[in-house]
């Protein structure tokens, strides 16, 4: 069930009417949300319906045991079978086929067969598994005693297929109080978003996708080395409109439903050094890197600086991973955690520097880091190391034309650019405004994008591309 599309608006609106009506009763309330959760689950393949119950199972069980038991022993045990069993879902179900395929190109053999591959959205779900009985292991949060409660928030629907990765221990309390209610203002601000989200997706990505994107990554010999580059910003945007938009009708279609889901972007591309921007990309990935991996790993306390720097590159790189079963993932991450680590090492030798004052040099910064990203994303897009190389290489051919850079491609991604670099109290009275209008004015707009999803899905609306991941 794509997002994107009115069969997943119409189960929206059908969990929204059979959920208020029993919000306040904890138990059905429950009931509804976790009915909703399978059932999206089963829309893809009803093996989830048989491994996601008996995976949140094993880890609510565990997080009793994390909550009951004082002896650290004991408690690292349970952590450590917790460990497994998510890791060992992601192993199995995602990178084995990637494994195997290493395996036959070392040895020479032919590859063994493997069946079970199941990745549509393994990787969030085993992030916030883990991050359940983590945060429990280091008593950092509240567990709970109610399994309705887990098996509801650990497999939160919205969330399933690209995030906003959510730590059960803070989305649990919400599911569980008893005084819940929808403001008209939060319903408003829930179709906003959503609308906003689907304007991004379907006007801006999916346009840039197949009109310029998609060609140029898959033939870029076809292409000059101007239109290669231009198509290699065409896909920063296109990343970036489509998981933003993914996001924004996830946090939209969660507060339908009286949940608050944490935020995931913050003008990426105006970050003046690789560290900046992780603070503003895919935020919930960024903040689960650092306080799960990277501040678990050994060495952080010695006086032996260097495992900092090796600690950074050695998380992207597991990030990386975390994307997708390919050596280009692993190129991408290693140049993100190089890039870490020299900008941790240079702010380490300045004493971390204020912001610069003058606005050319905060322009210069970004428009640098920039270009760094854009860098990486040619390995997060290619197909294979080797393809990537191929763009690089077409890209460096230095020839110029813009034969296949039509006049409303470029109006497209001159919108997009503008758009994203528009200050955010911008977006924030326009979605206040629309929140304060009128039900009549709203119900007009919903039923206007409707409309327009029902076109979309008749000509047929990309997935979205974190959805692979």
């Amino acid at each position: 069930m794509l997002l994107p599309s009115s069969a997943y608006f119409i189960f929206l609106l059908a969990i929204f009417f059979l959920y208020w009506p029993v919000a306040r009763v904890r138990a059905l309330s429950l009931a509804v949300i976790l009915f909703a959760n399978y059932f999206f689950y089963a829309k893809w393949d009803l093996f989830y319906l048989a491994m996601i119950p008996a995976a949140s199972t094993c880890d609510f069980l565990i997080g009793l045991g994390l909550m009951r038991y004082k002896n650290n022993g004991l408690r690292r045990a349970l952590l450590g079978a917790s460990l497994l069993l998510n890791v060992g879902l992601l192993a199995s179900l995602k990178y084995m086929p990637f494994v195997l395929d290493n395996y036959a190109a070392v040895t020479g053999t032919a590859r063994p067969e493997w069946h079970w591959s199941f990745p549509l959205g393994i990787s969030f779900y085993c992030f916030q598994a883990l991050s359940y009985t983590i945060d429990l292991y280091r008593r950092d949060g509240k567990g709970t005693h109610s399994y309705l409660a887990y098996l509801s928030a650990v497999s939160f629907f919205p969330t399933t297929l690209a995030g906003p990765i959510t730590r059960p221990v803070t989305l649990i309390p919400q599911l569980e109080r008893k005084e819940k209610d929808l403001p008209p203002g939060e319903g408003g601000h829930a179709v906003f978003l959503i609308g906003l989200g689907l304007i991004k997706k379907l006007l801006i990505a999916d346009y840039l996708g197949s009109n310029l994107v998609n060609r140029v990554f898959d033939f870029p010999n076809l292409y000059s080395g101007l239109e290669v580059l231009i198509g290699v910003y065409a896909y920063a945007l296109q990343l970036y409109y489509d998981f933003s938009g993914y996001t924004d009708v996830a946090i939209g279609s969660a507060l339908l439903l009286g949940i608050k889901l944490p935020a995931n972007f913050r003008m990426p591309y105006a970050a003046e050094n690789i560290a900046d921007f992780w603070r503003r990309w895919h935020i919930t990935l960024s903040n689960w890197l650092r306080d799960y991996l990277y501040f678990s790993l050994p060495g952080l306390r010695s006086k032996w600086k260097i495992f900092t720097y090796v600690n950074l590159a050695l998380t992207m790189v597991i990030g990386g991973l975390w994307h997708g079963a390919n050596w280009t993932f692993v190129v991408w991450g290693l140049l993100h955690g190089v890039a870490l680590a020299v900008t941790r090492a240079i702010q380490t030798w300045r004493g971390n520097p204020l912001p610069s004052p003058l606005w050319w040099m905060r322009v210069l910064r970004t428009f640098v880091t920039v270009q760094f990203v854009c860098l990486a994303w040619v390995f997060f897009r290619a197909s294979s190391v080797g393809s990537a190389m191929t763009v690089l290489e077409r890209i460096g051919s230095l020839t110029a034309s813009l034969a296949n850079i039509s006049a409303p491609l470029a109006i497209v991604m001159g919108i997009a650019a503008v758009a994203h670099y528009c200050p955010s109290n911008w977006y924030k009275q326009l979605d206040e405004r629309f929140s304060a209008s009128p039900s009549v004015v709203q119900a007009a707009a919903m039923a206007l994008l409707l409309l327009a999803i029902h076109y979309v899905a008749a000509t047929g609306a990309a997935p979205f591309i974190y959805t692979r991941f």
